[in-house]
């Protein structure tokens, strides 16, 4: 590595890592906070505390090494700028690409952890914060009295090799609306499949209004009976609190287990909850590069702000401006492709798509 390189390396690493540590202190500080009533009335010692704080460390690192490297770069060459060493390399001959070429590398690897983390840790870790706080963080009270937010886009596999998807599901009155299940042979070929405009639970099973029961052939896959019903009682093994307890978690599944539970299901005619898991699928894959992205939108800006005496604070309101611009633009996206407006994979990758784009132009423009 040319000394060039090691030089700025260095100055963006440090400011990095203090940056990272300044985010999870903060990140704890204000949770704690937020959170010590519940702490205190569930006397939760400290040791917990500490467990339930590590746990969460590699949830918390994706969250912000994105906007923390994107502020250690952008402060890196803001300072570079205040001090003329920017026009110094610029006079030796180096273009754009050659100056940022460190910081570039940098975004790769970070974006690597990312990806590794959400592979690896993250799974893991949601389970084990989940399940620390139901021992640790909620008591019986609280379970019995709060009451519960309605469960959106419900989908599990149950009983009785069933899969269940669900519009909507109420944890207090036990309702359901848009309901589908289909159940497989042990061959994994359809069965049976049952739609229905809403359920409810009896007290003894679940009844379906409005409920169409379709039959398949055991050879070719295909319907062979359909009745339909105002009203039925299905043979359901599964009670309330267990449809919350099986509930799919697609935030502990890697992209692999989230692509071979699509594969599985893609022909089960649930078509708005597999949309919704393709979503974030795609989502999955693209949002390692973020960080990459968002980087390459900061750096022109900064380089160009303020030549010879860029301030921090405009580095700063940069790196907030960029950071919050492209999340606030990718959430909408996101939203669009899980109403179905957009494609799953267009959801996902039109805002890294969009800020690459406005980022090259910035740098054509400025630098080339």
């Amino acid at each position: 590595m040319r000394i060039l390189d090691r030089y700025i390396s260095y100055n963006v690493i440090v400011v990095f890592l203090s940056t990272v540590f300044i985010f999870c202190f903060l990140y704890v500080l204000i949770d704690s906070a937020t959170n010590l009533d519940e702490f205190l009335n569930s006397k939760v010692s400290l040791p917990i505390l500490v467990q339930y704080y590590l746990t969460s460390l590699p949830l918390i690192l994706v969250q912000t090494l994105p906007f923390a490297f994107l502020i250690a770069t952008l402060l890196t060459f803001t300072n570079f700028n205040s001090h003329n060493e920017i026009i110094v390399l610029r006079s030796s001959g180096l273009n754009f690409w050659r100056i940022v070429k460190p910081a570039i590398s940098m975004a790769i690897v970070v974006s690597s952890i990312i990806f590794l983390l959400n592979e690896r840790l993250v799974p893991k870790a949601d389970a084990d914060i989940k399940k620390i706080k139901a021992e640790n963080l909620i008591m019986e009270s609280d379970k019995k009295n709060k009451k519960k937010s309605l469960v959106q886009n419900l989908t599990f596999y149950g009983l009785k090799n069933r899969l269940y998807f669900i519009d909507t599901f109420d944890p207090n009155s036990y309702e359901m609306n848009g309901v589908t299940i289909i159940e497989f042979d042990n061959k994994q070929n359809i069965k049976e499949k049952v739609v229905a405009l809403n359920g409810k639970w009896t007290g003894i099973a679940w009844k379906f209004f409005k409920c169409h029961v379709t039959t398949f052939s055991e050879i070719e896959d295909v319907p062979t009976k359909i009745k339909i019903y105002n009203e039925k009682l299905l043979d359901i093994d599964e009670k309330p609190e267990d449809f919350l307890k099986q509930r799919l978690n697609v935030n502990a599944m890697n992209i692999q287990q989230l692509a071979d539970y699509i594969m599985r299901f893609s022909n089960s005619g649930a078509k708005r909850a597999i949309n919704n898991l393709r979503v974030d699928l795609h989502w999955k894959i693209a949002s390692p590069f973020n960080n990459i992205v968002i980087v390459l939108v900061g750096l022109p800006l900064v380089l160009t702000t303020g030549r010879r005496k860029a301030l921090t604070f405009t580095s700063l309101g940069i790196a907030i401006g960029v950071g919050f611009l492209f999340y606030v633009c990718n959430s909408v996206g996101l939203a669009l492709g899980k109403a179905g407006l957009f494609p799953p994979i267009l959801a996902a990758w039109l805002t890294p798509f969009v800020f690459t784009s406005i980022a090259f132009y910035l740098i054509q423009s400025n630098f080339e």
